[in-house]
């Protein structure tokens, strides 16, 4: 009885007057005297056609046609499907459901796979029961095992997602806002460690070149960077050349300290994933990461860990465990090039697509996107703990966070107490944004790790200093890191996971290594921990002008303001008791050779007699006057003059 009435049911189904409404087709029978209305709507739906039954549909394309042929007939059934379907595939899936719901209100039978969109409509509104309504009778009447596994996966979402709704995470998300989001597609955030700096891909107007892709019809992306000024994002800025082109060009994956950036190129070799550095205040050419890396088949997402010796990135090349799989690749220091990657394995990836890796600072804390595991539609983020020596299995960090449709691209600062993610909601300021989350106190996962950062300067001047970093467990003596601080700020910032004993050893060519004991232990809650780092100079022959000692035109007195700079001197020259230095005066041109003379000698005169008052011996200070014998720059310029009238001081012998 139950196959006999689901035979009939099916024969219903494909009954033209079975339909509520009146199908409107479009013939000349429905549109007298309007042949011409006619010819272009009809042109119009073969245009659209063409781009929704290819193989790689271009449904934003398609839409643009159906819409001029929904002008002259909107009640026409296969039309409103084609167009909720095109809906749900392109910008605002919330645009879908009408249009579905009037092409089964006035012909059920138009496609034969409505009654899965109108169910998919459903589901991306959380419409949870009437989703899993119109699944199943799509199920019911299906007989390849594909069908009917598709149908199964998306019953099982809504499952998930009415057990997780019913729970919700108590956090707060709210709009990036329009610092970061434009009324155009914003996404794939990347931010540094101590949230200070945001990078993102956009495909706004401002794009490099200002063209847009034929695919799409939308501008190609570009990569954009907001500064954190007063816990306020400051208005996003083009990065500019060489690292975008006229090309797509999108944010991949930024090292903690924001000093290195993955990028991904679209149009490359299928797509595939480019390295660039940030040095001497400029972002280098993205160059190629290797073959171990790149291949034939698609790269995309990406994330470095900590330490920057492993990179964990999605690809669909063959071998995996199904769709687009992440894996990791360790940097091979011997070699200087990154390893043969390998699957992250079944508690990571699943037979379905996997995308947006993120390794948080702690090092042990894993999230990313995944299709398949307990999704509830579309991409949702999980994430993973690296325990007993692999990653266990990934669990949904729940609704609202995650929604029906793609939640991706997850990010989260060392604190733990905010992330940012790409997703598309009502509210939103464009097409895809950027939302920001807020954690509670009692988030369920606590970063253990110190967030050590500082600025490197010169123990005299405070100038910003460039200079290696060693990080070093003490436990095992292992180097784990060696990085640089900025050339022009001298910043550095690197993550501390818990559990051990580092010492941060700073070293620059003739300058005195310095360094810093940090023990983190494992229970260890975040800690933002500052470090700033002071370099003397010791090599005999060290010449160095002691910016900041100013007098009065004319004068050999010591401005009050000229003491600090002194007294740091006087205090390397205690801590190392052999130092032997010379203090020289200078000057500029202006006035007699006579009188610059002696002027710059009673100027270096009186900074030794203020080493000497600080306790600096006598004997270990020589001082003498050049006048305008020794010019720096040019004494046509006041910029210039003002250059030559210093003080300096060289090393002349011992350390």
């Amino acid at each position: 009885m139950i196959r006999y009435f689901k035979i009939l049911l099916l024969f219903g189904l494909l009954l033209p007057g079975f339909a509520d409404g009146q199908d409107v087709p479009f013939t000349a029978g429905s549109f007298p005297g309007s042949v011409s209305s006619l010819n272009n709507a009809l042109l119009n739906i073969r245009t659209g056609d063409d781009y929704f039954y290819q193989e790689d549909p271009l449904y934003k394309l398609a839409l643009n046609s159906y819409e001029k042929a929904y002008k002259l007939n909107p009640d026409n059934a296969l039309l409103n499907y084609k167009i909720g379907v095109c809906h749900l595939h392109a910008t605002d899936k919330y645009k879908a459901l009408p249009f579905l719901e009037k092409a089964h209100k006035l012909n059920p039978a138009c496609d034969a796979e409505l009654l899965y969109f109108l169910g998919l409509a459903y589901h991306v509104q959380a419409q949870w029961d009437k989703a899993i309504g119109h699944y199943r009778t799509w199920l019911n009447l299906q007989q390849v095992e594909e069908y009917r596994k598709r149908a199964n996966k998306r019953i099982a979402e809504c499952e998930s997602g009415k057990e997780l709704q019913s729970a919700p995470v108590n956090v707060k998300i709210e709009n990036a806002g329009p610092a970061i989001n434009s009324a155009f597609a914003d996404y794939i955030p990347l931010i540094t460690a101590d949230e200070s700096r945001m990078y993102f891909t956009s495909r706004r107007p401002e794009t490099t070149g200002g063209n847009t892709d034929l695919k799409d019809e939308e501008y190609f992306e570009d990569i954009y960077y907001s500064t954190r000024v007063n816990n306020v994002w400051q208005p996003a800025v083009n990065l500019g050349i060489p690292v975008n082109t006229k090309t797509h060009d999108a944010a991949a994956a930024i090292s903690p300290d924001g000093l290195t950036m993955l990028v991904f190129k679209g149009d490359r070799n299928n797509g595939d994933l480019l390295i660039t550095y940030f040095v001497n205040g400029e972002w280098r050419k993205p160059e190629d990461p290797g073959k171990n890396i790149n291949t034939k088949f698609h790269e995309s997402g990406a994330c470095f860990s900590p330490d920057g010796k492993r990179l964990y990135f999605v690809s669909d090349k063959p071998g995996g465990l199904g769709g687009r799989d992440i894996y990791i690749s360790r940097w091979n220091d011997t070699l200087k090039t990154w390893s043969p990657a390998v699957n992250a394995g079944k508690n990571i990836n699943t037979e379905y697509d996997e995308e947006g890796p993120f390794l948080h600072p702690d090092g042990k804390t894993f999230y990313f996107s995944s299709k398949g595991h307990n999704s509830i539609g579309g991409f949702d983020i999980f994430s993973s703990v690296f325990e007993n020596n692999e990653w266990q299995k990934a669990e949904n960090i729940g609704w609202p966070i995650n929604s029906p449709d793609d939640d991706v691209f997850f990010v989260m600062n060392a604190a733990g107490t905010k992330a940012y993610y790409s997703s598309f909601k009502k509210d939103g300021l464009g097409e895809k944004d950027i939302y920001m989350i807020r954690f509670p106190e009692n988030w369920k996962i606590k970063p253990a790790m110190v967030l050590l950062k500082g600025t490197v300067k010169h123990a005299i001047t405070l100038e910003p200093m460039e200079a290696n970093i060693n990080l070093l467990d003490l436990s095992t003596g292992e180097h784990i890191q060696l990085f640089n601080s900025e050339k022009e700020t001298g910043k550095y910032l690197v993550s501390l996971p818990a559990g051990k004993e580092y010492a941060a050893v700073a070293s620059l060519e003739g300058f005195t290594y310095e360094s810093g004991k940090f023990y983190v232990p494992e229970k260890k809650e975040f800690e933002e921990k500052a470090f700033d780092i002071y370099l003397k100079p010791v090599n005999r022959g060290y010449n160095l002008t002691l910016t900041g000692i100013v007098f009065d035109a004319g004068s050999a007195v010591l401005k009050p303001e000229s003491k600090p700079v002194i007294e740091r001197l006087a205090a390397m020259m205690k801590e190392y008791p052999k130092l032997q230095i010379e203090i020289s005066g200078h000057t500029d041109n202006s006035g007699s050779a006579m009188e610059n003379l002696d002027i710059s000698q009673r100027r270096a005169k009186a900074v030794c007699d203020y080493l000497h008052k600080s306790g600096v011996e006598r004997n270990r200070v020589t001082y003498t006057g050049y006048g305008s014998q020794k010019p720096i720059a040019d004494n046509n310029t006041a910029e210039g003059r003002k250059n030559n009238r210093r003080i300096e001081f060289k090393i002349t012998s011992g350390k």
